[in-house]
């Protein structure tokens, strides 16, 4: 198992560790519903040093970028972010990710932990001269630092007003005479930003966070915590919400595909199957009985099973059960539907997303 540069912070704070993606990572330090309430309430800091990230320089660089994936990487300024996607042939989602526009000719995507390798040999099936392609994850060091209360204590570090800095946008600034990128991103649906910085200096930056931050609430915050706080703002976690068999039109982020910017690997399988119509889509559901649901469980209307469950918890926030399903398109909004927990068939409503209203600054 690969560790990350604070692997030691982690065990000295008790966390619970656990194998994910190929690292040992900590699920939660105290409890999840405190982790989860500490980000919504304050601020929390995260550990995300498991990201990939993939470098792609020269003349050709954007043209590589365009034909890797689904957004428009040509309406991208530096110092601008994009969410995007990654397709296989058959329009399957690879990985969802962000890319970063560096400069002229120079991009950055960020991808999942899970799928690094994947994506590695994928952009080298389909390397463009032109464009080189480095992986640079283990030159990284990826801290998420998420709360209400985030940008008070990093622009206070930094010395400089971070609130220039817009959602999905990212600036460089200097933190223990160390250059570090600072974007304004994140997966909890509040208001934060995701520092990238060296791996020899992650510990210290860690150390100085928590120093500087303990007074205004600033807790560590693990895995356990991460996946409820994103699934309650409906965001998607790949492997579980999409994969390869499931397209970026079905899992209900088409909108970070531009079918109009020219050829991308599986834009004619989506065009068939927009033209055709969709026969699935990714729903949320609000549970409105008790049980708590999970991935792989049935979902029936009217008697009738109509899906299954992709992602499934109990939301700290809302007391209750939230899911994301994947079900027939004839399913709408406001539809009442039943969840089969413990061999009981538990009421549900589908709703439109998000769970939870965040803070975050658009």
């Amino acid at each position: 198992m690969k560790k990350t540069p604070l692997f030691e912070k982690h065990v000295a704070l008790k966390a619970t560790m656990v194998p994910f993606a190929g690292y040992e990572m900590p699920v939660q330090y105290t409890s999840i519903v405190k982790e989860h309430e500490a980000v919504r309430n304050s601020m929390g800091l995260f550990d995300v040093s498991h990201m990939g990230e993939f470098e792609v320089k020269g003349p050709k660089a954007l043209e590589f970028c365009q034909r890797v994936s689904t957004n428009n990487a040509a309406a991208l300024k530096p110092g601008k972010v994009q969410y995007s996607a990654i397709l296989n042939e058959r329009g399957g989602v690879i990985d969802d990710c962000l890319l970063y526009a560096m400069g002229d000719e120079y991009y950055l995507f960020v991808v999942n932990a899970s799928r690094r390798e994947q994506v590695a040999k994928w952009f080298e099936s389909h390397a463009l001269e032109g464009a080189e392609v480095v992986d640079r994850s283990e030159e990284y060091a990826l801290l998420a630092l998420q709360g209400k209360k985030a940008e008070a204590l990093l622009s206070a570090l930094v010395k400089r007003d971070l609130a220039t800095v817009k959602y999905y946008e990212f600036t460089w600034a200097e933190l223990l005479g160390s250059a570090v990128l600072i974007s304004r991103t994140g997966y909890s649906g509040e208001d934060g930003f995701e520092l990238y910085l060296k791996p020899e200096i992650a510990a210290d930056v860690w150390d100085l966070l928590f120093k500087e931050g303990e007074e205004s609430g600033l807790v560590p915050i693990g895995l356990g915590a991460r996946d409820t706080l994103r699934l309650e703002m409906g965001y998607l976690l790949n492997g579980s919400d999409m994969n390869e068999d499931i397209t970026p039109l079905e899992a209900g982020i088409g909108w970070a595909v531009k079918l109009d910017k020219g050829n991308f690997v599986g834009r004619e399988v989506l065009l068939k199957q927009k033209e055709e119509g969709l026969k699935r889509r990714l729903r949320a559901i609000k549970v409105t009985g008790r049980g708590i649901p999970r991935p792989g469980f049935d979902v029936k209307k009217d008697g009738k099973c109509v899906g299954a469950l992709t992602s499934g918890t109990f939301s700290p926030t809302l007391k209750c059960g939230i899911a994301l399903g994947m079900l027939d398109v004839d399913v709408a909004l406001k539809d009442e539907v039943q969840i089969h927990i413990r061999n009981k068939e538990v009421p549900g409503k589908v709703v439109k997303p998000p769970f939870v209203p965040g803070s975050i600054k658009r």
